[in-house]
């Protein structure tokens, strides 16, 4: 089962619980017991790795009386930071002889508490005080708060938790969760819950600033679930290998979320003393603060601070003109939070530290206090960047948003303004940033790139001018320019040359494809089309072939590159060090191809990475005989008002079977194909004696409440019958029988044939060499990718194309050429009129039209 379809039967399930549940607290019971499944399956493996056997198990009782079951159990807590008894273990309740119920799960997680190490409070501590809460709203009574446990036990039991998938598939099904939640509960769900994008798009800018650091710490004030400090860390990871380098700290005010915080970084494998967390008010008490030293209780600065806070949030700025992280730059309004957030942030930044905070646009413009903190902000040269983002990107508001860069100390006094309101694909109901629009953004952040219409630096003196109002669109004009028609050309035809130098890039590319395409006309700024087929001038420009061959040059070791560091080095991959290295070697091939949109590559190899890096998990985690491994696929299906999974015949683990069959099997595969053309064909003859019927043989041999298909009982028993039948009739019948016949042999030849294919597919994985793994794995991960960026220049070629009979068909037919045709018609349309007889009156009606 994979993670997608792990995901979906989980997703299936929650929406049986509908009925009984609030949407927004659903979640509490899969997303707890999951984690509940974790902390048991962690100490299990735990212990028959150290003290234990799995025999042994049954020995990890919760026993005062027994000292040496104590010793165990304390050993247990000390070593992990909590002990869970073998009856309450997640793998015991799931043995044909245990008799769960709802009250052992409640004594359970009331045991959890009790055992959780002082050490460890602070991770652990009435983590499952919102999955207790809600286990009565399960059932009207115990049976049946029982009974829907049990489903959910039952539900997660598959869930990978012993390390043979790493944690990927935890964090994908809990961040899969979180977003399915927050989408399908509105805006009460979504408030905890930063799109991947949004939080990939931050760890990038962060990551990039703190690289040269071999440790860091970082802060998310409004945690919510804990996606934006995972994300971050995650990111900062391709710089710093060793994980136990990056420190996390996380406050969030609600109970709830809170929880979520601590289990997610816990399921990240983040070691227990590297997590620091507070269920509390960023904005009424500060926090964090240093806990040793000369500096005990100041305040701790970090190197980098995230956060999503709720927008515009009412707070009581009451007697905080004199707290330190606001005295210097004024406080927020009490109807709106948002500068408040921003200001605790930076106070917590390090000199050299970052900040990045998702913030609503009006931050940027609104007056009032808002402004004297905007003012302050500039003056003391804090802003670094300011990023517009698409509308519609997040959870349960289609309001725009923005990422608002900042740090305490920067060499430049210049705002780089960023315009990605366009960067996005629609994805359902919301608009999505692809890879590719994350990574442009992130390197015009890291290059503090000025490019027209996206992005700009702005000087501190025009931010001045402009009264300190930070509206986008005051610095970036992205508005796109609507057609315009040239009088001239309009009425008398031509192509202006204003218009056709507008594809200036494709000239520059192409010196020698304008005049191939277009004729000057003399004494005229105009030209017209002047290639018959513009597809085939193109194409057989020496310009365009000289360009294609370059582009093909440029990329002929990129496929040798990819295997080298994908499938020889298949060990040492680094996710997104990897990613980098690949990436960075494309954009150094499209150097001199300026034609060509590099992020558009880029967008290549990310469509591809996530099969890539799961292929390559899964293959490290087993070694190569992972790729030999055939297992059952699985769909889901409707049934009634549930989606359930069933079995959809086999699959390659790692390998397609269409790979090898295409490499191995090609006698097969051609003699199945020719059946089924055969096939095809034999439904073609049958229509085509059907059509011959007539109306009497139609009613005879054919079934009217089956919209008059062929009866073949009918058929069968006329031909069999000693009653006359019309040997044309006859003829035809026999006709039916011989196709039907063929039809039916031809159907069972090509299921035997599919059959054997299949099982010779099965075998022939089974006993890949690993070379052959190698070209096969290099068939699936390298190839699409290099087909992709082949397809970018040809997609260029095709815009050319489009763009050229564009210019053609808009200045096509002149209004003087209409006019003139008019007339011509007119004047045809007359003489016709002039030889036509009939009523003296109604002629001479007909005979006005025409006269000028």
């Amino acid at each position: 089962m994979n993670k997608q379809q792990l995901a979906n039967k989980i997703w299936a399930a929650a929406n049986k619980m509908r009925s009984k549940i609030d949407a927004n607290e659903y979640k509490d019971y899969i997303l707890g017991l999951i984690f509940y499944k974790f902390l048991s399956d962690k100490e299990e493996k735990y212990l028959t790795g150290q003290a234990l056997t799995t025999e042994q198990l049954p020995l990890l009782i919760d026993d005062p009386n027994n000292e040496d079951a104590m010793e165990l159990a304390i050993y247990c807590r000390d070593s992990i930071g909590y002990f869970i008894a073998y009856d309450n273990l997640f793998s015991t309740w799931l043995k044909p002889e245990s008799n769960f119920s709802i009250a052992q799960l409640s004594g359970a997680l009331n045991a959890f508490n009790r055992w959780v190490s002082d050490n460890y409070k602070s991770v652990y501590e009435g983590i499952f005080n919102t999955l207790q809460a809600g286990l009565t709203k399960l059932g009207d009574n115990a049976t049946s708060q029982t009974r829907a446990i049990n489903d959910i036990i039952k539900l997660i039991k598959d869930i990978p938790t012993d390390g043979s998938q790493d944690y990927d598939v935890l964090g994908y099904v809990y961040e899969f969760l979180i977003g399915n939640f927050a989408a399908n509960a509105g805006k009460k769900a979504g408030e905890f819950y930063t799109p991947h994008e949004v939080a990939s798009l931050m760890s990038e800018i962060v990551a990039e600033s703190q690289k040269h650091k071999p440790q860091i710490e970082i802060y998310d004030p409004t945690s919510g679930s804990g996606s934006l400090l995972i994300t971050i860390g995650k990111s900062v990871g391709r710089h710093i290998e060793d994980k136990n380098m990056v420190k996390y700290y996380a406050q969030e005010l609600k109970e709830n979320t809170y929880n979520l915080t601590r289990m997610n970084l816990v399921m990240r494998d983040i070691a227990p003393s590297n997590i620091n967390t507070r269920c509390a008010d960023s904005l009424d008490q500060d926090w964090p603060l240093q806990t040793t030293g000369a500096d005990f209780y100041k305040p701790l600065y970090v190197d980098a601070v995230v956060s999503n806070p709720p927008y515009s949030q009412h707070w009581n700025p009451t007697d905080m003109e004199m707290d330190a992280r606001f005295k210097n730059y004024g406080v927020a309004p009490k109807s709106k939070a948002d500068y408040a957030f921003l200001l605790h942030e930076l106070h917590h930044l390090k000199p050299d530290g970052i900040l990045t905070i998702v913030l609503p646009h009006g931050v940027l413009f609104r007056g009032g206090e808002e402004e004297q903190i905007r003012t302050n902000l500039i003056e003391k040269n804090n802003i670094d960047a300011i990023i517009g983002l698409p509308a519609n990107i997040f959870f349960g508001t289609g309001i725009p948003t923005l990422i608002m860069v900042l740090k305490q100390h920067r060499n430049n006094d210049d705002v780089l303004v960023i315009d990605a309101s366009k960067c996005f694909v629609k994805d359902g109901k919301q608009n999505k940033l692809r890879a590719c629009d994350i990574r442009r953004i992130a390197d015009a952040v890291r290059l503090r790139s000025s490019i027209n219409g996206f992005s700009r630096t702005v000087s501190r003196n025009e931010i001045r001018q402009n009264g300190y109002n930070l509206n986008i669109p005051r610095y970036i004009d992205a508005t796109s320019e609507g057609q315009s028609f040239d009088i001239y050309a309009t009425v008398f035809g031509g192509i202006p040359n204003s218009e056709i130098d507008g594809l200036q890039p494709y000239w520059d590319a192409f010196p020698s494809l304008r005049n191939s395409l277009f004729v000057g006309l003399q004494g005229k700024p105009y030209s017209q089309l002047c290639a018959a087929d513009v597809k085939l001038a193109i194409a057989h420009n020496a310009d365009v072939k000289a360009f294609e061959d370059a582009f093909a040059q440029a990329f002929k070791g990129l496929a040798g590159f990819m295997h080298s560091h994908l499938i020889d080095n298949r060990t040492n991959v680094n996710e997104l060090a990897t990613l980098d290295l690949i990436a960075n070697y494309i954009f150094n091939c499209l150097e001199g191809f300026a034609l060509v949109d590099k992020y558009t590559a880029y967008q290549a190899l990310a469509n591809n990475w996530t099969t890539i890096i799961n292929d390559v998990d899964t293959l490290n985690q087993g070694g190569l005989d992972e790729a030999r491994v055939v297992e059952t696929a699985y769909k889901l299906v409707k049934k009634n008002d549930d989606e359930i999974e069933v079995p959809d015949g086999l699959k390659g683990r790692i390998i397609p079977f269409h790979f090898v069959q295409q490499a191995k099997f090609q006698p097969q595969l051609q003699a199945i194909a020719t059946m089924q053309q055969r096939m095809e064909a034999i439904g073609s003859e049958l229509d085509n004696v059907r059509e011959l019927f007539t109306d009497e043989e139609v009613e005879a041999f054919c079934d009217s409440e089956k919209d008059n298909v062929l009866d073949k009982a009918a058929v069968k028993v006329a031909l069999k019958t000693k009653d006359e039948v019309e040997p044309s009739t006859k003829k035809k019948l026999k006709q039916l029988i011989k196709l039907w016949n063929e039809q039916t042999k031809t159907n069972k030849e090509i299921k035997i044939a599919k059959q054997q294919l299949e099982d010779s597919t099965v075998q022939a994985i089974n006993n890949l060499t690993d070379d052959e793994v190698n070209h096969f794995l290099h068939l699936k991960w390298i190839l699409p990718v290099c087909n992709e960026i082949n397809d970018a220049f040809h997609a260029i070629i095709t815009n050319l194309e489009a763009d050229v009979l564009a210019l053609g068909n808009k200045y096509g037919q002149s209004l003087k050429q209409i006019n003139h045709d008019c007339r011509e018609n007119n004047n045809q349309l007359a003489q016709l009129v002039k030889q036509l007889t009939g009523d003296e009156w109604a002629i001479e009606g007909l005979t006005s039209l025409f006269r000028e």
